[in-house]
């Protein structure tokens, strides 16, 4: 079978549209900003919170933040590597996760939501033990 300028016209923006995925998402994901990026102070500033250092180490630094009468840990990796293993392990233990490269905030699931609006990033559940 030949192909034709027409077909391959055709085969072109079948396959722009496909990658471009034309009617995916929603309102919901254009709502939500770029991941944020940085330092845990950076991070801290942009979510207006002033951190509460717990931890100050090569591999991770973490510090709860408040929100009103809520908090939530946030966190900041060395790797890649060390987050995934965290958050990995974390997640055991149930709560919700709002992740971005190389940091995480854990909290309610309606503070994590709220913070996505300002720090962006994918969402994450951890197991859910209630029924046992």
């Amino acid at each position: 079978m030949t192909l034709t300028r027409p077909m391959l016209a055709l085969t072109g923006a079948v396959a722009v549209l496909a990658l471009a995925g034309c009617g995916a998402g929603g309102d919901s994901e254009a709502a939500v900003p770029e991941t944020a990026t940085g330092s845990l102070e950076k991070l801290a500033a942009e979510a207006k919170c002033e951190p509460n250092m717990q931890t100050d180490a090569d591999e991770i630094r973490q510090a709860i933040c408040r929100t009103g009468k809520e908090k939530y840990i946030l966190a900041t990796f060395a790797t890649d590597r060390g987050q995934r293993e965290w958050i990995n392990s974390a997640k055991d233990y149930g709560g919700y996760y709002l992740v971005g490269r190389k940091w995480v905030a854990v909290g309610h699931e309606d503070v994590v939501t709220a913070l996505r609006d300002t720090l962006g990033g994918t969402l994450e559940i951890g197991t859910d033990h209630s029924a046992h």
